[in-house]
């Protein structure tokens, strides 16, 4: 009657959730739109009413004045 009051140890490991893996198919066409949008986002601050300009008028400008300075394009 002298058995040791031991709590029972556990050899199990505990389980850990791991993601699963997303498959390239799955991401590409996200990241090409998004290659795509920032392209367009960077050439209507950088290049728009310049020698390339699309839009006639100062519109444009006006509204990414302050982005091409934060960015530092020249644009006086």
């Amino acid at each position: 009657m002298a058995e040791a009051v031991l709590p029972a140890v556990s050899s199990a490991t505990p389980s850990v959730a791991v993601p699963a893996p997303l498959p390239v198919r799955a991401v590409l066409p996200w990241a090409v739109f998004g290659g795509i949008l920032m392209l367009v986002a960077l050439y209507f601050v950088g290049a728009e009413q310049g020698a390339t300009s699309v839009f006639a008028g100062a519109e444009v400008h006006e509204w990414v004045h302050d982005g091409r300075h934060l960015l530092g394009f020249p644009c006086h």
